[in-house]
């Protein structure tokens, strides 16, 4: 086995869930935009497969997340990650690049190590939430992490980890916010329904947040919902979820898949599942509620390893509860309703949490996150 990767313009990247999709779709535009002979083989979602030279699986549309779920999955990353094994022995790529999505990336970042093939992480799992001991096991893997929260860098630091700080990619994707008035004219108040990305977070939330919306609809007859769906769930896949609404559908809700957060940007209000969709929402200055149902058994274990006192990245970031977190028997139809009302009632507290939601631009650095990532690891493989 060769000790050392040969010079090539290869480069293998790996993302398991929809945000991590679509930032690592960023990172290889910027990658390729500073070096057109680069060729990208790629496993991840859609978005990936649109920008790389080879495909290899759509590991998104598994969507495994929490404790026990990935289990279900097992026979399946086995083979992937077999499939992975073989490529790097026999393509030989000048790099990896693991984005987010932990419990497979990794996998595959130790097998890059163990055939000394240079390895990075763009945007690092959560390790700070839960178990502050990956952080160890990660820095001793990669050449270098690149972070997209201000905080991470210092934790890797502390473990002799090379990390960066390069700022969040979304602020390359955020429109600037619009003025709005409250309340709207005659009442059209524009509410959004985020249940979240993978299969069984939109069973388990879709339901409970379209109740909540006609829970609103009942005192604001011209209230509108949007439902905002990533490529991976078509429609006929998220209608199901909607058992006694269906009716209603054409008339008060709308489906919506964008790529510019244009029509996310106009919303008064969300009902939002915890994830990457919070903090989309504070950048566009659009107040919520956040809510997360899961399995028993994963809640049981995520109360004991879990050590922020937050599951919302917008409360992390602030360090005070701005918006309401409605977990397990708290996610409730009644709850998210009279959460929203307690905005659509007061014009005032809509405006102020605008404010404050906004204000984390400013804490999330500067545009171009992905170009100053793709520039340091450019700079290791020339």
């Amino acid at each position: 086995m060769a000790k050392t990767a040969p010079t090539n313009k290869n480069i293998l990247v790996v993302a398991g869930d929809p945000s991590g999709d679509l930032h690592a779709a960023g990172l290889i535009k910027a990658l390729r935009a500073k070096d057109p002979e680069i060729t990208v083989t790629a496993m991840g979602g859609v978005r990936m497969q649109e920008v790389s030279d080879r495909f290899l699986y759509n590991l998104v549309s598994v969507g495994a997340v929490g404790f026990a779920e990935p289990f279900k999955h097992f026979l399946l990353w086995f083979k992937l990650i077999k499939l992975l094994r073989r490529y790097m022995e026999e393509k030989r790529p000048a790099c990896v690049i693991a984005v987010d999505f932990y419990g497979f990336n990794h996998q595959v970042l130790g097998l890059a190590a163990h055939r000394k093939i240079p390895a990075f992480y763009y945007i690092s799992p959560q390790v700070w939430a839960s178990r502050p001991g990956r952080a160890a096991k990660l820095a001793k893997l990669t050449k270098e992490m690149f972070v997209i929260f201000p905080f991470e860098a210092d934790i890797y630091k502390k473990v002799k980890g090379n990390a960066t700080f390069v700022g969040h990619p979304l602020l390359d994707l955020m429109p600037e916010p619009l003025d709005r008035d409250f309340p709207p004219a005659g009442g059209e108040w524009r509410i959004g329904i985020l249940p979240g990305s993978r299969k069984t977070e939109i069973a388990r939330h879709l339901p409970l947040f379209v109740k909540a919306f006609y829970r609103i609809k009942e005192v604001h007859p011209k209230a509108k919902a949007y439902l905002f769906a990533v490529p991976e769930f078509p429609d006929d896949k998220i209608v199901p979820a909607l058992e006694g609404v269906e009716k209603y559908w054409s008339k008060d809700i709308e489906i919506v898949r964008e790529k510019d957060y244009a029509e996310r940007a106009r919303l008064d209000f969300a009902f939002t599942c915890s994830g990457t969709a919070t903090l989309e929402n504070a950048l566009l200055g659009v107040p919520m509620a956040v809510a997360y149902k899961m399995q028993k058994l994963t809640y049981e274990v995520a109360k004991r390893v879990v050590k922020t006192p937050y599951i919302s990245l917008v409360n992390i970031l602030l360090k005070r509860p701005a918006v309401k977190e409605l977990i397990q028997q708290d996610a409730t139809d009644d709850n998210l309703a009279q959460e929203a009302f307690s905005f659509i009632n007061n014009p005032g507290r809509m405006k102020s949490a605008r404010k404050e939601l906004l204000g984390l631009r400013t804490m999330l650095g500067e545009r171009g996150a992905a170009v100053r990532a793709a520039d340091k690891i450019l700079t290791y493989l020339n």
